[in-house]
This record gives C-alpha cells, structure tokens and sequence, in this order.
C-alpha cells in the first residue's frame, strides 16, 4: 500500500497523472475572492498606498486626512482606531459611508 501511494505522489508531482489530480482542484471551493478595504481591518498605510482610496479619504475625511499625524503615525493604525481621536469626523455613520466607498473599488488579486 505504502508503495502504491508513494507512486501516486510521485506521479503526481512529475504531472503524470493529470487526469487524476485536475478533476479534484477543479471541483474544490473556488477561489476566495481579495478582500476589499476595510474600515476596522485595513491599516490606513494601506489605504494612503491606493490612489482610488486616498481620493475616498480626502473627499470624505478632509481634515483627518490632512493631518501630520494621520500621515505619519496613523499609518500602522486602521479608521477604526483613529476613531477615538477624530469622533466626529470618523462616527459610526461617517464609516459606514467610507466602507461603503471601498467597497466599490475593484478588488486587487
């Protein structure tokens, strides 16, 4: 048995049996689409990186974005977190709109 199955890798590995491993990664769970940007997950370094997103932050946040610190510092944190600084500017509300916003930017793979 252990010989059989040490074939099967082997084969498998060379591409000798592509009829047996094709099929199996076909029917398999599809691809996990790339996630889009996220308010409470995605680092604002992240988001400043995109053109498509720093044009969302500086039509949706201005003064937030334009901020020294936003720039700097807040670039290992997310919108979320900076929250707690920026209440107003970043309410539960305001970041639903902004996520809303990402979401409409194509997903990068």
């Amino acid at each position: 048995m252990r010989k059989i199955m040490t074939g099967i890798a082997l084969a498998l590995a060379a591409g000798a049996l592509p009829a047996l491993a094709g099929p199996a990664c076909a029917q398999g769970a599809p691809a996990p689409k790339p996630a889009h940007y996220s308010v409470s997950e995605t680092l604002v370094g992240k988001l400043l990186d995109d053109p498509a997103a720093v044009e969302i932050l500086k039509r949706m946040i201005p003064t937030v974005y334009a901020n020294d610190q936003f720039q700097s510092a807040g670039r290992s944190l997310t919108l979320k977190a900076i929250q707690q600084y920026e209440p107003d500017a970043l309410s539960d509300e305001n970041l639903a709109k902004i996520q809303a916003e990402f979401d409409k930017i194509p997903a990068k793979g």
